[in-house]
């Protein structure tokens, strides 16, 4: 049964340019893959096979054949690019896309040190053949990269052929974007954002207050990466305004005036969804 209500952000459908959710598979088995198929895989636009896990995973032919029969893109993590990389075989590495049958990509260069040319001409490369997802930032904490810096390298990476540029924030979504904490960079986002179309961005928020931040400030086809599987879902309704972090984000002011908490003071109630709220 479809259930309908007025004032629900239409999503679109597969493929999308915009509004696209990334899933981390850290090692699902066939079975678990099966289910979040089953579950999710109506909102999930792509599939990263995590860090390195493509090169000790069971049966990765058959995974992949699975995701792509959902209409999921599967593609292999940067890492594992990097691993091929600083052994001088990136040309191993095309092949084993292509063996793999594998339409998109990610280059990075977070736990290895690349110059931006070098890295320019490897976006170029796969840009031929593949859907490039380029990853800007570095995955160790306490490394600060300038807003202006940040903003170059994404710009560039789009012109050399990147589908779309990842924020780099790991799984942990405390390092890049984020603060130690988990907070946004508040200040280093939007500079980017007055530079980089929202749409070529993909944001890595692995957790719920980083995905409710991403979609108040840029709405419900906000590009959002490094979702665990079975967080999707929920993801879903914090985008479509089902859940109390964006529940009155869709909604027309007369109604938003009419059931709106305010406190004492009239600014509106901060509502914040937890566990113990449901």
């Amino acid at each position: 049964m479809k259930i309908k209500l007025p004032y629900v952000p239409d999503r679109g459908t597969k493929p999308r340019n915009a509004g696209v959710t990334m899933v981390m598979d850290k090692g699902l088995s066939l079975r678990q893959a099966e289910d979040l198929i089953e579950s999710s895989g109506h909102c999930i636009d792509f599939v990263k096979l995590g860090f390195g896990t493509s090169y000790v995973t069971n049966r990765l032919e058959e995974k992949i054949e699975l995701y792509k029969s959902a209409n999921i893109q599967p593609y292999l993590g940067g890492t594992f690019f990097e691993a091929f990389l600083v052994r001088d075989m990136f040309r191993d590495y095309i092949k084993l896309l292509k063996k793999l049958k594998l339409s998109t990509a990610e280059i990075s260069d977070g736990s290895i040190r690349l110059k931006p040319e070098e890295k320019l001409k490897l976006i170029k490369d796969l840009s031929k053949d593949f859907k490039v997802f380029s990853e800007v930032g570095s995955k160790e904490a306490g490394i600060f990269i300038a807003p202006n810096r940040w903003k170059q390298m994404m710009e560039t990476e789009l012109e050399a052929g990147a589908w779309k540029v990842i924020a780099e924030a790991r799984e942990s979504g405390t390092v890049g974007i984020y603060r130690p904490g988990g907070k946004p960079h508040v200040a280093l986002i939007n500079k980017i954002l007055n530079k980089i179309p929202k749409d070529s961005i993909l944001w890595e928020a692995p957790n719920k207050a980083q995905q409710a931040y991403f979609i108040k400030l840029l709405g419900s086809d906000v590009n959002l990466g490094n979702i665990a599987p079975d967080e999707v879902i929920s993801l879903e309704t914090l985008r479509l305004g089902m859940r109390g972090d964006t529940f009155f984000l869709h909604l027309p002011q007369e109604l938003r005036e009419k059931y709106v908490q305010l406190n004492e003071d009239g600014t509106e109630d901060e509502y914040n969804d937890d566990e113990e709220n449901g």
